[in-house]
């Protein structure tokens, strides 16, 4: 069975109209649908999806992002996925793990995710920087000598 995921977030005056109408285009047959923030795990409806998915169910999102914004989380509901024996597959992006392509493109993510967090501390604004000591590789500087 193919389920579809949308979501909106909690502080915008959207709805999920489009999102649903391009899940039903791609095939979905049940919905669930959420209004929470993706940063946060507190999101009913998707563990309300993840608990009744069984082995060959895929879970159809019309974004990555809606499915989760927090790059952990997103691990966690795919290796919930993948657990059940489902496949995931995104509408916008070329991501579906029913095939072999798809499969190595999450690894991928995972790969890579390690690197997320020092990516976002490096993209700091330069002010956060000057209001503290920074060490930067082998170079030690401060704005308040």
């Amino acid at each position: 069975m193919n389920f579809g995921y949308a979501r909106i977030s909690t502080d915008c005056g959207q709805d999920t109209a489009a999102q649903i109408d391009a899940l039903r285009a791609a095939g979905c047959e049940r919905m669930f649908e959420e209004r929470a923030s993706g940063g946060c795990w507190d999101q009913p409806e998707l563990h309300r999806m993840l608990d009744q998915l069984r082995d060959g169910d895929v879970v159809i999102v019309w974004k990555l992002d809606r499915l989760s914004r927090s790059l952990k989380d997103l691990l966690a509901i795919m290796a919930k996925i993948d657990a059940a024996g489902a496949g995931f597959r995104s509408v916008t992006e070329s991501i579906d793990t029913t095939t072999p392509a798809g499969r190595m493109m999450m690894q991928m993510v995972g790969v890579f995710a390690p690197g997320h967090h020092l990516n976002q501390r490096l993209s700091e604004p330069p002010a956060l920087f000057r209001r503290r000591e920074v060490s930067l590789s082998c170079c030690h500087w401060s704005m308040n000598n």
